[in-house]
């Protein structure tokens, strides 16, 4: 294959003699292209378990923390999101950096999520999920729509 600067190359070469000659130059092609990228995003968010004892560590009961609902957010990003919990087939506890957790309460019965370890995320375009318009993705093909977000806080 010839390299692409070659034939202009020769056509600067040629163009005294051609001049000399009195035949006309060809003008030089210029080729325009266009290039387009679409990025698509899928975020795989694993399940999050209880950690297990460290081998010889004295195992200290430790009270489970309770949560409590308040209203949350429409969106949240996608990039703030560390890890989940799959409470039940209608809840997924999102554990977002810096420790903050938001609910996700999903549409009517969701039972695919009791089968699998994780599930998938695609945020659009702005970087978000939001409820009633995003939905997540388990392994089967199946997915759940998100109705709302609530914030947890811990209870007294």
């Amino acid at each position: 294959m010839s390299h692409p600067a070659l034939p202009i190359a020769m056509l600067a070469l040629a163009a005294p003699a051609a001049a000399a000659l009195d035949i006309p130059r060809p003008s030089p092609r210029v080729e325009v292209t266009q290039f387009s990228y679409h990025e698509r995003v899928i975020i795989r968010v694993p399940r999050m378990s209880q950690p297990a004892p460290l081998a010889g560590a004295v195992a200290v009961p430790v009270q489970p923390v309770k949560w409590r609902e308040k209203k949350g957010p429409k969106c949240i990003a996608a990039d703030s999101m560390a890890g989940a919990m799959i409470t039940t087939a209608r809840q997924v506890d999102l554990v977002l950096r810096g420790g903050k957790r938001v609910r996700a309460r999903l549409d009517s019965d969701c039972k695919p999520l009791d089968f699998y370890s994780g599930f998938y995320l695609r945020p659009a375009s702005d970087g978000k999920i939001c409820a009633d318009r995003d939905s997540i993705r388990v392994r089967s093909g199946a997915s759940c729509d998100i109705d709302e977000f609530r914030t947890l806080v811990a209870a007294r």
